[in-house]
Order: C-alpha cells, then sequence, then structure tokens
C-alpha cells in the first residue's frame, strides 16, 4: 500500500471522528473528505486515489435516485392520509400499554419495509403524542420501540432502506455479483424483525424509563375553540365517539355536539355520530392541525368552501387580530373576513377558554388568535401590515387528500409488485409510482420535491466517493487482509468481524456512510479468502441498518431523542441486547442462505 492508502486512511478515520464527535454535520464532513481527496489527486497526478469524474459518479447513482424518489413516493401517501388509514384501525383499538405497542408496531414495521424509514417515524409520531395520552400511558415507552420498529422493517425488502439499495447496487455494477431481488432479504430480515418484535414488547416496561413528566408540559397554553362536521356517507358515521377515537384525544375535548338544531352538551362515550353533526372541539393547536386531517371531518364553516384556491394548496396559519384591524368589534360572518382576507376562519383561541356560538356569530376583539385556512402566500401578504400584530404559518398543516388515498395505495402495491417482477428495475417502479402519484394530484410536483431529504442524498452520494477512494488506494485490501489475519482465514469469523465492524462503525456515525465506507473492505475480505462476496454484502446491509444502541446510530433513533425524554444511556441499556440478538440471527441465517 502506497501513500495514496495511508491517506485515504488518515481521511476516514478524520471522518470517522468528525461524525462521532459532531463538530460538523454528516455532509460538511463528507464533502470536506472529497475536497482533500480530489485536490490530492489533482495535485499528485496519481490514480490510485480520486479524480473529480469518480467522485461526481456517486451522485448519479441509480441506487442513490431511487432513494430519492422513495421519499417522494413516502409522502405522496402521506399527503393523502393513505398511512394512517392502514395504521388506525390497529391503533383504535388499543387499551393499554402491550396493545397500544402492538397496534403502533406492527404496522410501522410494515410499512417500513417497503418505505424510506424516516417519513415514517415522522408520520407516527403524532400518534405516539395522541396514544400516549389517551391511555395514560408513558411516551417514552413508546417512541423508542417505534424507531426500533421501523429499522427492523427496513431489514425485510431491498427497498426497505437507502443503505440496502445503495449496497445492492454497489455490489451488482461494482463487483458483477447478481444482485439480490425485492424479497430476498426477507430470509434474514423477516425472523429478525419477528424477534426484535417480541423483544421490545417483553423488554420494554423493565428497560425503558417512565418520563411522562417530561412530555406532559408541551402543551399549547392557548385553547382554541374549533368545529368541525360529521362528513355525509363517511367513514364515521354511526360510529360511537368513543371508537371513532374523539373521547381522548390529546389535549382537546369534545364540548358539545349540535344535530338538527339541538346541542347536545355532555357528550358520553357510547353517542353515535350522524351525517352532519356539528362538533365543537376545545383544547391546543396541535391537537387541532390532526383534527383537521381527520378523515371523515371537515369544517363546519362554509367559508372553507368558498375559498378559490384548491384544497390542496392550502394551509394553517395564526393571525393575532390586532387593535387596528377593522373587524374588531364585528362578527367574522358580518366583517366578511373571507372576501376580505381570501383566508377561512376555522378555530378561535380567547383566554384559554370555550367560545359560545358558531364560529362565525364571535366577534373579534384585540389579541384573539385565529386559526385560518389560506393560501401559504396569506403569510407574505399580511406579515407587515397593520391588521394582525402576529401572522405565522402552522408546519405540516396542508389538508390531507382523503378522497386520493383510494389512488395512492394501489400505486404503493404496483410499485412493489413492479418491483418484484424480473422485467423491471426498482428505479423504474419507483420512477413510475412518483410520476403516477404526481399525475393523479395526490401530491404536487413542488411539495414532492420539497419532500425529498436532500441531505440524506448528499450523505450517500459523497460516502460512495470516499469509498470508491478507498478501493482505489488499495485501503480496502490492506484492512480487509488485517481482517483476515486476526480470525485466521476462517470465513465465518471474518464475516462475523465485518457485521461487527459495521455495527460499530454506524453507531458512531450514519448508516448509509458506515455501510459505504465498510463495504470494499468486505469485499476485499471475500475476495482473499476466495468465497462468495453476497453473505458478506447481506451482512452489511443488515449490520448497517440494525443499530439500535446510540441516538446517532440511525437518523429515526435521533428523531425520537427530544420527544421521549430520553439519555444516551437509554439507547444503551435498551438497544445493545437487540444489536446481540440481531448480530446473532444474522450469523446464524446469511451463510445459510447465502453460502460462503
Amino acid at each position: 500500500m502506497g501513500w495514496e492508502g495511508w491517506l485515504t486512511i488518515l481521511v476516514v478515520l478524520s471522518v470517522l471522528a468528525g461524525l462521532a464527535s459532531g463538530i460538523a454535520s454528516p455532509v460538511g464532513v463528507l464533502f470536506a473528505a472529497l475536497a482533500v481527496l480530489v485536490t490530492a489527486t489533482a495535485v499528485s497526478g496519481s490514480g490510485q486515489l480520486l479524480d473529480a469524474a469518480s467522485a461526481a459518479q456517486g451522485f448519479g447513482s441509480s441506487g442513490l435516485i431511487t432513494v430519492g424518489l422513495l421519499f417522494v413516493v413516502a409522502s405522496g401517501l402521506t399527503r393523502t392520509g393513505a398511512i394512517a388509514m392502514i395504521a388506525d384501525p390497529l391503533i383504535t383499538r388499543s387499551r393499554g400499554l402491550r396493545s397500544a405497542q402492538l397496534g403502533l408496531l406492527t404496522p410501522v414495521a410494515g410499512l417500513s419495509a417497503f418505505l424510506n424509514n424516516t417519513p415514517i417515524v415522522a408520520v407516527f409520531l403524532p400518534v405516539v403524542d395522541d396514544l400516549a395520552r389517551r391511555l395514560q400511558l408513558p411516551a417514552s415507552r413508546l417512541y423508542l420501540p417505534l424507531s426500533y420498529a421501523a429499522i427492523l422493517g427496513g431489514t425485510c425488502t431491498l427497498i426497505g432502506t437507502s443503505t440496502n439499495l445503495i449496497i445492492n447496487e454497489l455490489a451488482r455494477d461494482g463487483r458483477g455479483l447478481p444482485g439480490l431481488g425485492l424479497f430476498e432479504l426477507a430470509w434474514v430480515g423477516v425472523p429478525i424483525t419477528a424477534v426484535g418484535l417480541i423483544y421490545l414488547l417483553a423488554a420494554s416496561p423493565w428497560l425503558l424509563p417512565d418520563r411522562r413528566d417530561l412530555s406532559a408540559d408541551r402543551l399549547d397554553p392557548r385553547q382554541y375553540t374549533v368545529e368541525v362536521e360529521v362528513v355525509q356517507d363517511g367513514p364515521l358515521v354511526g360510529k360511537r365517539i368513543e371508537e371513532a377515537g374523539l373521547r381522548h384525544l390529546p389535549g382537546l375535548f369534545l364540548a358539545e355536539i349540535e344535530r338538527q338544531g339541538e346541542v347536545i352538551p355532555a357528550v358520553g362515550p357510547t353517542e353515535k355520530l350522524r351525517a352532519g353533526d356539528r362538533l365543537v372541539f376545545v383544547g391546543v393547536l396541535e391537537s387541532v392541525v390532526d383534527l383537521h386531517k381527520m378523515r371523515g371531518l371537515r369544517p363546519a364553516t362554509r367559508a372553507v368552501e368558498d375559498l378559490d384556491e384548491p384544497r390542496r394548496e392550502r394551509c394553517l396559519v395564526e393571525a393575532v387580530v390586532s387593535e387596528a384591524c377593522p373587524l374588531v368589534g364585528r362578527s367574522i360572518r358580518d366583517g366578511r373576513f373571507r372576501e376580505r382576507y381570501q383566508a377561512a376562519v376555522i378555530a378561535v383561541a380567547r383566554g384559554g377558554r370555550q367560545l359560545p356560538g358558531k364560529i362565525g356569530d364571535i366577534v373579534l376583539r384585540p389579541g384573539d388568535t385565529l386559526l385560518l385556512e389560506t393560501h401559504p402566500s396569506f403569510v407574505r401578504r399580511q406579515r407587515d401590515a397593520r391588521d394582525f400584530y402576529l401572522v405565522s404559518g402552522v408546519e405540516d398543516s396542508a389538508p390531507p387528500q382523503h378522497d386520493k388515498a383510494g389512488l395512492a395505495i394501489p400505486i404503493l402495491i404496483g410499485m412493489v409488485a413492479l418491483a418484484a417482477s424480473p422485467w423491471m428495475s426498482m428505479l423504474n417502479a419507483a420512477l413510475l409510482a412518483a410520476m403516477a402519484l404526481v399525475i393523479t394530484r395526490c401530491i404536487e410536483l413542488g411539495e414532492a420535491i420539497r419532500n425529498v431529504n436532500w441531505n440524506v442524498l448528499l450523505v450517500i452520494g459523497a460516502a460512495l466517493g470516499v469509498g470508491q477512494a478507498m478501493d482505489n488506494s488499495g485501503a480496502a485490501a490492506a484492512i480487509g487482509s488485517q481482517v483476515i489475519a486476526l480470525t485466521a482465514d476462517r470465513p465465518l469469523l471474518t464475516l462475523a468481524a465485518i457485521y461487527l465492524l459495521t455495527l460499530v462503525t454506524t453507531e458512531m456515525i450514519t448508516n448509509n456512510a458506515a455501510a459505504v465506507l465498510i463495504f470494499p473492505i468486505a469485499m476485499a475480505a471475500a475476495e482473499s479468502l476466495g468465497v462468495s462476496s453476497t453473505p458478506f454484502a447481506v451482512t452489511i446491509m443488515i449490520a448497517a441498518s440494525a443499530a439500535f444502541a446510540t441516538p446517532i446510530g440511525y437518523q429515526t433513533n435521533l428523531m425520537v431523542f427530544g420527544p421521549g425524554g430520553y439519555r444516551f444511556g437509554d439507547y444503551v441499556r435498551f438497544g445493545l441486547p437487540l444489536n446481540l440478538i440481531a448480530m446473532l440471527l444474522a450469523l446464524l441465517i446469511i451463510p445459510r442462505v447465502w453460502p460462503l
């Protein structure tokens, strides 16, 4: 190994240290590494490092493009409420911790086998809050199992995680290996997921803390009064209040029902909903937004239907009425709020109490906080106006297009079927699915582009370049030789060493970067031993995904860190046994399915 190899090893060690210490973002660290390697190649003229063309190749790889398209597919399913439609029947039956975990983790693991884990966890974060408050459970015993279930489900198929796609492409195109089919990983992924879910159900009451006090004060002190109407022929007609999931909404209570001119003030859990019922809720913004997205309900005010923009282009905006507002002292209806501002008032907050009468009859006062359904341009138009003290958009508040869910689910099924067929690649199937979601207006093109996690794609592309430098410089072969020497030329021990090396690296840095950096080492070790490289590629896929012992090892682990009130030790205590379970099962199954 020449100076190129030593330089590459130094750069990789610096990358690992930078990522593990958190002194810079993964994108920044990996791009800095690329800059060093490309510059060294240009200055020295060496052909054994990384020229600019090779560094750029990673960003155009089919695996990376497929990952980006799967973000679009996931956002389309989220936008139409299709994911909630799949999960709701299981979650609404929950009665205690075990049933809540089972109802939550089963759909999460199943969906994560076919969609990227990150948006799945993002969609289910408010569901965990809902479950915890409704059943009076510690959310800390639901958030981390949620992340782990998503990670486990991703090991079951080739499109379950971006890591699987990238490693499969490297093995197929870079090494000439046959590549894996869509469901081939299920041989090892399904047993690991099944045993892992059993572990989560059994161990979480003992190994996860009860930190409900840390999340109890996250409620917004503003109490909105909001009116919704039960949609004619919708899924809630004929359901009891409790059965419809409206009884124990987090931070929100059902104050009354108006039915055909009659007001029902004390609504019991067994009261059955009828078409056209007007439900009056009082509660916090977060739950009002969730109510706004619920299938079978719509805002009771007709002003929403009279807005010019299509509903799919709208969002929710908070606006605080100022003393200079010309509608102060007039009701929302008489002041013709919709015509004046091109916005519909769907909820009003005043002093944390329920406001009597219908929304349109509320007389506005200075300091009232209005929740508006309107076009996003409202924020820009009114931000500097004198009519409102404060105007701000509500994040992730676009109304779901429930009528499109019947299109989105068949598109997902079609994508999976085409990807599993022998005549179409995963890139082609994902591209067709993304196009179908945009063409059918399940999601707008601009929104689809915004929902792609570009940071993930940049990390993958940069890591592919650094991995290529390890291969070109001979660093991967040298490290692979040392691994073989330490394992006494025993293929099974070498496989175990590669798993452990990948796992430890993943726990320190991001899973995609770890997998790409270890891949050339594993391939070099397999070639030196004269055995098949496929089991080594599968080992890296599983080891890079099954990382549970640190919050930085996997993006979803980091997403639940704050909401769950966790500490670093919680991940080690709860995740390390799961790491060992996954490693043991993987090393028992992989050599039997893909012989060495």
